[in-house]
């Protein structure tokens, strides 16, 4: 469903003027009448009736559980009450509050998906309040999950580039097929090119969780941040910090080693945790944010 969904919108791109810049994004007061409605205004209201369940009620919308548990705050224990009226959205995803100032990039980088489909899929208002996020899948620990606070940003809690200088990118994060072995596999992280022997800093505040030898990332070390926030260094030559140790952003944690990839590389990843564990997230949007030193 959200597929089609995005499919329809992309439809529609070429007669959607966006101008997506730090600050907004202008368009003209027509092209507003091409958007579809907001989602969080086809949002429907169901009554939970004697023999349904949280599982039934999401397959009977084409839904994740999770979805109907983001948006009602009543159903996170698992059960469905009957007699309690629920919030059913058009498809999956979770609300969200936006912080004042943000604009659709800042959402968009935050969480992953397109600023134009967000932009539509939320009726192309100019500045974003509350709004949907399509395709994003609640957990208690989702940014913006409690729709009060401001969703933790990049910049908040990581603020170093890990290196001392720009690395190309030599191994990207996701499915890919591996540099070295052909096979396709999944990549938790980005292997960021570097001279062996590289320092290779901490990417924020925070308390080392690990230190050692692990397989598939070599001499390994694992910091915890603020925000629910870790990020790895992996195939390093060598580690400078101790399990427990409190480190501040910018602290050497050890240098770069020789890895699995024909020339040296820092095995960088960036996770978020939540109820299945530490998730692997695309570094890429953190290192954009931390800048390029």
């Amino acid at each position: 469903m959200i597929a089609k969904s995005i499919a329809f919108l992309a439809s529609l791109a070429g007669l959607i003027v966006l101008a997506i810049s730090e600050g907004a994004i202008a368009q003209d007061a027509s092209d507003q009448s091409l958007c579809p409605r907001p989602a969080l205004s086809r949002v429907v209201r169901h009554t939970i009736a004697p023999g349904e369940t949280l599982d039934s009620i999401a397959q009977a919308y084409g839904l994740l559980p999770a979805t109907l548990m983001g948006l009602n705050p009543a159903l996170r224990s698992g059960k469905a009450p009957v007699g309690q009226e629920i919030l059913v959205p058009p498809y999956n995803g979770i609300r969200v509050v936006v912080p004042a100032g943000q604009t659709w990039r800042d959402v968009a980088d935050t969480y992953g998906v397109r600023a134009d489909a967000l932009f539509e899929v939320n009726g192309c208002v100019a500045s974003p309040t509350t709004i949907f996020v399509p395709g994003v899948n609640w957990s208690p620990n989702t940014p913006g999950a409690q729709y009060a606070a401001a969703p933790p940003t990049p910049q908040r809690y990581l603020t170093r580039y890990p290196l001392p200088s720009a690395a190309q990118v030599a191994d990207v994060y996701g499915w890919r097929v591996h540099p070295v072995s052909n096979e396709v596999a999944f990549h938790s992280g980005v292997n960021l090119q570097a001279a062996a022997g590289t320092p290779v800093y901490a990417a924020g505040d925070g308390t080392v969780a690990f230190v050692g030898m692990r397989e598939n990332y070599g001499n390994l070390v694992v910091i915890n941040h603020q925000g629910g926030l870790q990020t790895r260094y992996g195939f390093l030559a060598s580690m400078q910090v101790k399990t427990g140790q409190t480190v501040k952003a910018g602290d050497v944690v050890g240098a770069v080693g020789e890895g699995n990839l024909p020339s040296p590389s820092l095995d960088f990843e960036v996770r978020r945790n939540s109820d299945l564990g530490w998730v692997a997230e695309d570094p890429e949007p953190y290192l954009r944010e931390m800048g390029r030193p």
